[in-house]
């Protein structure tokens, strides 16, 4: 990365040197982290999304997926198109 503050630089290196890594190690595990918890905050809001959907769909009558694939592929739709 260009153009970080030296102090930002030397808290990075620090904190590399106390987890036994490099700064470019430290700065992907960083990172990663940064984007597991923004894949852990959308996974969450899907899940909620999936509970009101459910809770509003409940009781009523659902056609199995299997039979609306069926239907589709009669109709000429192709997946691999």
């Amino acid at each position: 990365m260009r153009r970080l503050d030296e102090d930002v630089v030397e808290r990075l290196k620090r904190r590399a040197s106390s987890n036994n890594r490099s700064l470019e190690g430290e700065a992907r595990h960083i990172l990663q982290c940064a984007a597991d918890d923004d894949m852990a905050a959308k996974r969450t809001a899907f899940l909620e999304a999936s509970d009101r959907l459910r809770e509003k769909t409940r009781g009523r009558k659902q056609t199995p997926a299997e039979m609306l694939i069926r239907e589709d592929r009669d109709r000429g739709h192709r997946d691999d198109l």
